[in-house]
């Protein structure tokens, strides 16, 4: 930084010692994380930013308390925020470049020098091969009208203990906290953010990142990966109650339709006068959800034309159909566990889970014929693309059981199936919807690919969550694809490796030993994460995500189509 920039910012009123600061040269990345060369902090944080590396580490001590900290009042850049234990950059210099070593190596080398220059941490009280990569993540969030963070986030953690000596510089930092999981949880579900406000970055750890870590925090260093998160672009977690803002318009948006979808499911599955059936019926929605499906087409039809009551009833039909799929795919691939409870047919039995999916199937299109929203023309459109859609259901779930007898499945008969299984789906609500708000059959046809797109992404995300989540997370045995010897494009992809590469891959791999070790399963997870076979699943639902995003660029701007564009990206951090 030139001196006439550096006097410019002290008389512009910033502290001298974080203007001396900005001086630093920080790492240019590409979006895939290439070394571009040098520019200073000060360039590269003003007006609309570039794209430099910079790094966050998570402290967690014996009792898996996290150590946050908040940033001083006279920070240039989000001044008072609360954040992880340290976030700063790596230094273009010998050692922090780090341009030919192991992924993450130069992000630790800087983490230890910015945790003594910041938290007064001693050399060696946190050493550096206690330090461990864990992932990366591309975000941008403004500051202010002067101000941009837009990083390649190296993302590091590290075990130490309560008693670590902390000695804060205060100009640096102004607080310390430990938190619990459960705190910090309170603390990011507090609308008011009672004990402060939040960094953007941070939240996205904290929201998209963390909850994956938090229950497996000894195993962690085991499940490190290539991945790049696209986060896209964030605000301030205090501007965050409108679903315009940021992801969190997602879960506001079904949240505020939610209780309408809902009574129409309940109403529905309340008729049958078997007391056993009609709980069967209800097994599975009992056990909660967002009802993401039942909700789309009214928010598809919000965004690209007119919506109306009559949406809830097609979400609701919708829905039920959904969940009727469910009861008879967990008979069919032998799942015991469904959203963390019994499946319908281990909590009854097989003949009543069978009995209980046909009657659902039933219910959902007198649903339908039972609307008062829907003139003929569109009830007898409403039964062919429903019933198109069950069948395409139907024809992937077949599809599915057929790869179970093969040792080899192609990468393109993999995706067929998941757009019958999973993505037609989604495609019907985005279509229907749109066919219902009175859109032209142009963005009705721009609709539908979008849902494809976003379907086949959210089915790509799951198999990558089965392979890398916990059970208790994901509300059924880990890894179960791997052990049921499932043909994913992760199992696809591993399958035309070497042997040699992933040898506790290639034993666990159609075992069907449920009670596998977890520690063995870490290891096939980092066999998988190595041999690139994570990354390509990956790098494939970005492609499905970009394309989805295209459709929407299509269409012409309104503030509804924003929470469009937020599921799209909430898609890369999952919900089901």
């Amino acid at each position: 930084m030139v001196i006439e920039e550096a006097n410019a910012l002290l008389e512009e009123g910033y502290d001298s010692d974080q203007v001396s600061m900005m001086s630093e040269q920080v790492i240019l990345v590409d979006e895939s994380d290439n070394p571009l060369g040098p520019m200073s902090k000060v360039e590269s944080h003003r007006g609309e930013g570039v794209l430099h590396r910079a790094f966050s580490i998570l402290l967690f001590d014996e009792n898996d308390r996290l150590l946050l900290q908040k940033r001083a009042s006279h920070k240039i850049t989000f001044p008072s925020v609360w954040a992880n234990t340290v976030c700063s950059h790596p230094l273009h210099i010998d050692g922090e470049l780090n341009a030919n070593g192991p992924l993450g190596d130069g992000s630790k080398v800087a983490a230890v020098r910015k945790m003594e220059q910041e938290l007064g941490i001693a050399d060696g009280d946190v050493p550096l091969e206690d330090i461990f990569f864990i992932t990366r993540m591309l975000y941008r969030a403004r500051a202010d009208e002067i101000w941009v963070e837009h990083e390649l986030d190296h993302i590091l953690f590290a075990r130490t203990t309560s008693d670590l000596h902390v000695e804060p510089n205060p100009n640096e930092i102004s607080e310390t906290a430990w938190v619990t999981q459960t705190e910090l949880q309170e603390w990011l579900e507090d609308p008011k953010e009672t004990r402060g406000t939040i960094a953007p970055w941070f939240r996205l750890i904290a929201e998209n990142i963390l909850p994956e870590w938090w229950g497996n925090l000894d195993g962690l260093p085991t499940h490190a990966d290539h991945l790049i998160r696209d986060m896209g672009e964030v605000k301030m977690s205090n501007n965050r109650q409108s679903p315009d803002d940021s992801k969190l318009g997602v879960l506001t948006a079904l949240k505020s339709h939610k209780d309408a979808v809902e009574t129409r499911i309940i109403a529905a599955l309340s008729k049958s006068e078997n007391e056993i059936l009609g709980s069967a019926m209800m097994h599975l929605i009992a056990g909660g959800g967002k009802r993401m499906r039942a909700i789309l087409p009214w928010l598809v039809a919000d965004a690209v034309g007119n919506s109306n009551d009559g949406l809830y009833d097609l979400g609701a039909s919708i829905e039920i159909i959904h969940n009727f799929t469910l009861v008879h795919d967990d008979i069919m691939d032998n799942d015991s566990v469904r959203r963390g409870r019994p499946a319908v047919h281990v909590e009854y039995d097989h003949p009543t889970a069978i009995n209980a999916g046909d009657a659902m199937l039933a219910v959902a299109f007198e649903v339908l014929a039972e609307s008062n929203h829907f003139d003929d023309k569109y009830f007898r459109e409403l039964v062919r693309i429903i019933g198109s859609m069950v069948r395409r259901v139907s024809e992937g779930q077949q599809q599915d059981m057929s790869f179970e007898d093969r040792d080899f499945v192609e990468e393109d008969e993999y995706l067929h199936m998941i757009s019958g299984k999973t993505a037609a789906m989604f495609t019907t609500c985005a279509r229907t919807g749109a066919l219902l708000s009175g859109a032209s059959s142009e963005v009705v046809s721009i609709m539908t690919e979008w849902g494809e797109n976003v379907g086949l992404c959210f089915q790509l995300m799951d198999d990558l969550i089965d392979a890398t989540g916990d059970s208790e997370t994901l509300g059924k045995p880990a890894c179960s694809d791997i052990i049921e010897g499932k043909q994913t494009l992760i199992a696809i992809h591993a399958l035309q490796q070497s042997g040699d590469v992933l040898p506790n891959f290639n034993e666990i791999f159609g075992s069907g030993i449920e009670d596998t070790d977890r520690e063995v399963l870490d290891t096939v997870v980092n066999e998988l994460r190595q041999s690139g076979s994570i990354q390509y699943a990956y790098d494939k639902a970005m492609s499905f995500h970009t394309a989805a995003h295209a459709c929407l660029d299509q269409l012409p701007e309104r503030e509804s189509l924003q929470v469009l564009r937020d599921l799209t990206d909430f898609q890369m951090v999952r919900i089901s």
